[in-house]
């Protein structure tokens, strides 16, 4: 069977499905994509049996096939090729051969009914929310998703949809960002879900900035997210999300709001000196005044003041560093505001004008 399809396609094709191909292979056949083609369109899979990407491309000279091909060969091979140049797919019984101009490389293929998919979807709620508010909402909270966490349940990003919104909250028990969306949803009883880290960045990966409404659908164990050629499935992480809300300080009596963009790059040059493994940072605030401080275990030493609007009394605190970059590389409005309660209680940090996220950091003892 030969197609010929548009290197620039497969190539993005192949780009939005990559990151779902299993890395360490525990079955050979996940470290290929399933490629199958019928009446003109050619759908590329790829998983890890945790997650499901499966990405369209239109052609019309597309012939039926079906045939699982080596990922990461066919990727560097299509990156490799010539931008806007032609493909031309024969696909035989165990191998596949690509033409390309006066280029030609033959792979090994597994069988197509050999590979494995993630189970269907049964459907519990659905709805649709703009592809950039999405992507927004990822971006401004999942930085703050644990790793590696023994608490399993915080290595992703917790959903919760309650009538007309959609809020995503992470945290790694040093921080939390939560952020919400209105959105035309209607439930009898509110809803929470939580997709493991890998489908998040993926996530990330391939939604864009425009207002083009993406599908979601949601069961008991999967969470599905559909664009016009696109289809993103997770399984989600079997655990109970710790009460947020418990750690969101609500007697903060001191407010300091200072330019958001100062306040980055006078972070970002004090912590070039601050100690590399704990990052921790002092910040001492007064009537119109922040000092920040640094130093680490070679008796190296670094200041800034910034002026600042604060008129409350004084306070010293430290925090990890990063972590308030983190936040300030999310935010978009002018300046941010930072609300207090003493030197041992968290701070928020919010947009002065957004209203619509909040960011949680515990202080550090220097």
């Amino acid at each position: 069977m030969k197609t010929i399809i548009k290197r620039d396609e497969l190539l993005k094709a192949l780009q939005n499905v990559i990151g779902a191909v299993e890395r360490r292979q525990t079955l050979p056949i996940l470290g290929n994509i399933l490629f199958r083609a019928s009446e003109g369109v050619l759908s590329l899979t790829a998983t890890d049996l945790e997650i499901e990407i499966v990405c369209i491309v239109v052609s019309e000279e597309i012939q039926d096939f079906q045939t699982t091909i080596p990922a990461r060969k066919i990727f560097d091979i299509c990156k490799a090729l010539s931008d806007g140049s032609d493909i031309k797919l024969t696909v035989e019984e165990y191998k596949v051969i690509i033409v390309s101009g006066r280029s030609q490389f033959t792979l090994a293929t597994l069988p197509a009914k050999d590979f494995p998919g993630l189970d269907d979807i049964d459907a519990q709620q659905e709805f649709s929310i703009p592809q950039n508010a999405l992507k927004s909402l990822i971006d401004k909270t999942s930085f703050a998703m644990a790793q590696q966490d023994v608490r399993y349940y915080l290595n992703g990003l917790l959903v919760e949809l309650s009538k007309g919104l959609i809020k995503l909250v992470a945290t790694d028990g040093h921080r939390l960002a939560l952020s919400e969306y209105e959105v035309d949803i209607d439930l009898d009883i509110d809803k929470k879900i939580i997709i493991p880290r890998k489908g998040v960045m993926e996530l990330a990966r391939f939604l864009d900035s425009t207002e083009t409404p993406v599908k979601l659908t949601l069961s008991q164990n999967h969470i599905k997210i559909e664009t016009d050629k696109l289809s993103f499935i997770s399984k989600l992480i079997d655990g109970k999300f710790p009460d947020y809300n418990r750690v969101i300080p609500v007697d903060g009596n001191k407010l300091m709001m200072v330019n958001r963009e100062l306040l980055k790059k006078a972070l970002t040059r004090i912590s070039i000196l601050s100690n590399e493994k704990y990052r921790g940072i002092r910040l001492t605030l007064t009537a119109g005044n922040l000092a920040i401080q640094a130093n680490n275990p070679d008796q190296e030493e670094a200041e800034e003041e910034l002026s600042v609007n604060y008129d409350e009394t004084e306070i010293e605190i430290g925090f990890n560093v990063t972590y308030i970059i983190d936040i300030l590389n999310v935010l978009t409005s002018e300046n941010v505001q930072i609300r207090l309660k003493d030197s041992n209680s968290s701070c928020i940090v919010s947009d002065v004008t957004d209203t619509s996220s909040l960011y949680v950091v515990m202080p550090m003892r220097l």
